[in-house]
């Protein structure tokens, strides 16, 4: 009589996932920003993982990790197939609610341009359920159960200095355009000027909205304030080499029938 032998107990998946994240990303603190948990938490299950299989997965050095020969060979695997299971999941989350759309989105797009077209959107496409999440780059993979990323990346806009009727010249800078105002004073022979700093564009131009002093707009998100005339333009305007760009992480009717709307009112 055959016996079989012992089937080998699964690896932990957590560990698993931490492992891929931190290879892929190349440390532990990245890992750990993509995966919601503490930087102790993607060691520890690494270190399980390693001791669990009695081989090393990263070289640690000085200044980091390296993966070794045997944590390179598995990567390409692993990564396969959590996509796989991202994509999975977005799709049973999708099948239950196909009405729903996710997207993803800086803060500044998402108060200044996203927000106030959702109503005609909407109006588009009844019974449509929409969620943004607010972030300051896309998401690492397609993993995130987002349906749309909605960022700048290789389009064009405009950059154009803005305050209300009779405000303060006084610079205001958003700390993640910073280089705008240089972009700026290069094309027009600008003299660089310090001002206060915001952390959020959307705070800039709320400063600029009541008359606190001159913000760097980029005209795809401050066109309605200049066209309702709580914004006037301060300065010449200059042609910027990116601008906002839709992308369909996880195609689908509703994904794909809003990218084409978006898109049309970015062209527009």
């Amino acid at each position: 009589m055959s016996v079989d032998p012992p089937r080998a107990p699964d690896l932990p998946l957590n560990a698993l996932r931490a492992f891929e994240a931190a290879a892929r990303l190349g440390g532990f603190k990245a890992a750990a920003s993509e995966l919601g948990v503490t930087p102790g938490a993607v060691t520890a299950h690494v270190k399980g993982l390693e001791d669990r299989l009695g081989a090393p997965l990263f070289d640690r050095l000085a200044r980091g990790v390296r993966l070794t020969p045997l944590g390179a060979s598995v990567l390409p695997g692993l990564t396969r197939a959590f996509d796989d299971l991202g994509t999975a999941q977005h799709t049973l989350r999708t099948g239950a609610a196909p009405a729903r759309l996710s997207v993803a989105t800086l803060p500044s797009i998402a108060q200044l341009w996203l927000q106030p077209r959702l109503p005609a959107l909407r109006a588009t496409m009844p019974g449509l359920t929409v969620s943004i999440t607010a972030m300051e780059a896309p998401p690492a993979t397609k993993r995130a159960p987002h349906d749309l990323w909605l960022f700048y990346g290789l389009s064009t806009d405009v950059l154009v200095p803005v305050r209300a009727p009779g405000g303060a010249a006084t610079r205001l800078t958003d700390a993640s355009w910073a280089g705008d105002w240089d972009v700026w004073d290069a094309a027009t022979d600008g003299v660089p000027a310090s001002g206060p700093v915001f952390s959020l564009y959307g705070l800039a131009i709320e400063e600029a909205l009541r008359g606190a002093g001159t913000a760097m707009g980029r005209l795809s998100l401050v066109a309605p304030l200049l066209a309702e005339g709580r914004l006037e333009e301060a300065g010449a305007r200059v042609p910027l080499d990116e601008g906002l760009e839709v992308t369909v992480a996880h195609p689908g009717r509703i994904a794909r029938l809003a990218a084409t709307w978006l898109r049309a009112e970015i062209e527009g």
